[in-house]
């Protein structure tokens, strides 16, 4: 029997589009699933792309793969994932690889991986982005594990994966968790863009009265400057969109509750624990859950609310195209930010301006300005914060009228932009001199004895406030 290149169980759209992909591209690629059917129905209608081995039994799969065998899973993150893991580990040979091509948790994946290196296997977390069309025509892919893993992985990685300018959106991103990490700060910053062009697109609605197709346009204009982005881009069709069976706008037909699959709150989640302000996805998470409570919602309608009173129309449109950009900036500031807040802590030595690089292209959140984040962190690989890269302070000092109008607006009018205010307040929040947290750091040292630390003198220090108010060393 013919070996395979490499092999893929797990034939969902996600999986069975990426097998097509490798095997587009010349690999004779295994193919398996739980279900047999599944795997039949691949090759059977897809099987003139190229060279496709099935097997309904797992064992039969890792045997008709080339040693060292690599063999990736496509299968819901979680238990199912383990199981999986489990079952091939059990059939494969020290020097093996196991690439999990799902979205799992980091901690999960780095606990996978020193699990299978103990056996000397090899295990990648890889982050795949772009969707059932991403992983058929090109995704941006972000893997982990070890150096060696990439040695054999990484051509045909490369080779599959979307290309900007002839660069290969994938790279060895880091060990063990590294590359789901990225996935999931990605994902994360994706809620937060998605959150900003909603808003966006409300307030214009709200405030001018405008239709969906109006919008629409405004948008399509938008995607021919700086906010060039594939999320712009399809915004613009999600509005056009007509619905058959109403004759109305589709977004109109559409409940207004968000699902999120979880991506979004892990990053959340790792940023609190990091220490790392990511307001800005924080936000777009909590928009989310506001949207899944209709009862709250409809109990809350009769509240009071602002009297809507005229707006002008050119002059809105231009200063929320403003704002959405700065605000977009300051999302991407909090993922990089976050980025390398775990690469410090987990001694991954993450490549800022090589993330970029791959989400240039094939990834949800592809962007002409991500080309600005690469040359940023190109020119200073320790930029603190890309907030103060010249070219988007420059951009930032432009647009913060029309973004502290925009928020104004928004507040006066009654309509909510909490990642409009929040990415603001950010941004204030890192300009100031001095923060009200001296104030909190005096209220927990009162209740608490938390100590305080002085500006001018070394030392934390605590001020006996039930008694004589006299302040000691700590």
């Amino acid at each position: 029997m013919d070996l395979a290149d490499i092999g893929v169980t797990g034939l969902a759209t996600m999986g069975r589009n990426l097998a097509r992909n490798l095997a587009r591209h010349g690999y004779a690629v295994a193919v398996h699933n739980r279900s047999a059917s599944r795997t039949h129905a691949l090759v059977r209608e897809f099987g003139g792309e190229g060279t496709f081995v099935p097997s309904e039994e797992a064992a039969d799969f890792v045997a008709s793969l080339k040693r060292p065998r690599r063999a990736i899973i496509m299968v819901k993150a979680g238990a199912g994932t383990d199981a999986v893991i489990d079952q091939l580990a059990a059939l494969m040979e020290p020097g093996d690889m196991i690439v999990d091509g799902g979205n799992a948790h980091f901690e999960d994946t780095r606990r996978r991986e020193a699990a299978l290196r103990e056996r000397g296997i090899h295990f990648v977390g890889a982050g795949i982005s772009g969707g059932e069309e991403g992983a058929l025509l090109g995704p941006s892919i972000m893997p982990g594990g070890s150096a060696e893993s990439w040695e054999a992985l990484g051509p045909i990685l490369q080779d599959i994966a979307a290309k900007v300018d002839g660069v290969p959106c994938a790279v060895h991103v880091g060990p063990d968790g590294a590359g789901h990490f990225v996935k999931m700060v990605h994902n994360g910053i994706e809620y937060s863009d998605m959150q900003l062009i909603a808003e966006s697109y409300d307030l214009l609605r709200q405030a001018l009265g405008a239709t969906p197709a109006d919008l629409a346009e405004v948008f399509r204009g938008w995607n021919r400057g700086e906010l060039d982005s594939y999320l712009i881009e399809i915004t613009a069709e999600v509005l056009d969109q007509v619905d058959a069976a109403t004759g109305r706008p589709f977004v109109d037909v559409v409940v207004d509750r968000a699902e999120q699959k979880g991506t979004g709150r892990w990053t959340v989640q790792s940023a609190l624990e990091l220490g790392v302000p990511v307001t800005g996805i924080a936000e777009a998470v909590f928009a989310r859950a506001l949207s899944g409570h209709p009862e709250q919602r409809a109990a809350a309608r009769s509240l009071a609310g602002p009297s809507l009173s005229g707006v002008g129309a050119e002059e809105l449109v231009e200063d929320v195209r403003q704002a959405l950009y700065a605000s977009k900036i300051v999302a991407y500031a909090q993922g990089f930010d976050q980025m390398a807040a775990a690469s410090r802590e987990y001694g991954w030595d993450l490549d800022l301006g090589a993330m970029a690089t791959i989400w240039r292209g094939g990834c949800i959140i592809r962007a002409k300005f991500l080309d600005r984040i690469r040359a940023a962190y190109d020119a200073d690989p320790n930029l603190p914060t890309l907030l103060v890269d010249p070219t988007f302070a420059a951009a930032l000092g432009v647009a913060q009228e029309s973004w502290r109008r925009v928020v104004t607006t928004a507040v006066r009018i009654g309509v909510p932009t909490p990642g409009f205010s929040s990415a603001l307040a950010y941004y204030d929040g890192l300009r100031r001199d001095r923060l009200p947290a001296a104030l909190v750091q005096g209220l927990r040292d009162y209740f608490g004895a938390h100590t305080y630390l002085r500006v001018d003198r070394e030392g934390a220090f605590h001020t006996d406030w039930p008694g004589d108010r006299a302040e000691r060393p700590a």
